[in-house]
């Protein structure tokens, strides 16, 4: 069973994913909300290079995959959070 994806607007990844707090935090999510913008499926993390999923991403993808993705909206499907 798959819970229903949080839909705040905009989409921010949960504080346990990503902090506001996180030093970085404004970057990454800079990174993040263009990606959307521009209809991509992810970005690369301006901090570590890594190939990033955006939540809109997640949103289509329709179901956790529960791996930990710092955008997915899906928390809480399984994953002991």
């Amino acid at each position: 069973m798959t819970a229903e994806p949080t839909r705040a607007a905009p989409l921010t990844p949960h504080p346990e994913r990503l902090a506001p707090e996180q030093p970085h935090y404004a970057e990454i999510m800079h990174a993040h909300d263009a990606a959307v913008e521009r209809g991509e499926f992810g970005y690369l993390d301006p901090r570590t290079g890594l190939f990033v999923m955006t939540a809109t991403y997640h949103l289509d993808r329709g179901q956790c995959c529960h791996n930990g993705c710092r955008h997915c909206p899906y928390l809480g499907a399984g994953e002991g959070l």
